[in-house]
């Protein structure tokens, strides 16, 4: 389950498509496998950006049929993942501050074989919005991984084309 800070930041710092455009096929062929996939929830966040080369990558019919997670997020989990995840009392701005990490980690949690793969470092000392994807992952059981991980995990190299 892809967080939008892993695309966005792969785009602007560590990959961009101009320079390794080998990693955003090998996405899209993961996609189409089954393998990596984001909520809708979180496609959202990242279409909401400018009009940069990873949302004209997202947005292509093609990519956004295979990334995008053909499911429905359940209601309870995403309030049981803010509830004991964040605070059970948080108020409107730290809902908003939070954003949809609550999506993303109730969609990790509705299937064993899932796991989050989020740039965002743990701090455990942080508190109620303030609280760390990776931190909240740890504390309700759901797999959590950052996008260097994921890429060893399936075995991305930039030859990945040729072995197949």
């Amino acid at each position: 389950m892809l967080d939008a800070n892993t695309l966005i930041t792969s785009q602007g710092v560590y990959y961009p498509q101009a320079m390794v455009p080998e990693l955003w096929s090998w996405l899209l062929h993961q996609g189409v496998s089954g393998r990596v996939k984001m909520p809708i929830e979180i496609y959202e966040e990242v279409i909401a950006g400018n009009d940069d080369p990873l949302t004209k990558w997202i947005k292509n019919p093609a990519v956004k049929a295979h990334i995008v997670l053909n499911e429905n997020a359940n209601p309870a989990t995403v309030a049981q993942v803010t509830y004991k995840g964040y605070a059970p009392d948080l108020n409107e701005n730290e809902l908003a501050y939070i954003g949809r990490d609550p999506f993303l980690i109730s969609y990790a949690l509705g299937a064993p074989d899932r796991c989050i793969v989020s740039l965002e470092a743990s701090k455990p000392s942080t508190k109620r919005q303030n609280r760390r994807v990776p931190d909240v992952c740890r504390d309700l059981g759901a797999d959590c991984c950052d996008v260097f991980g994921m890429m060893r995990a399936l075995g991305f190299h930039t030859g990945w084309q040729k072995a197949l």
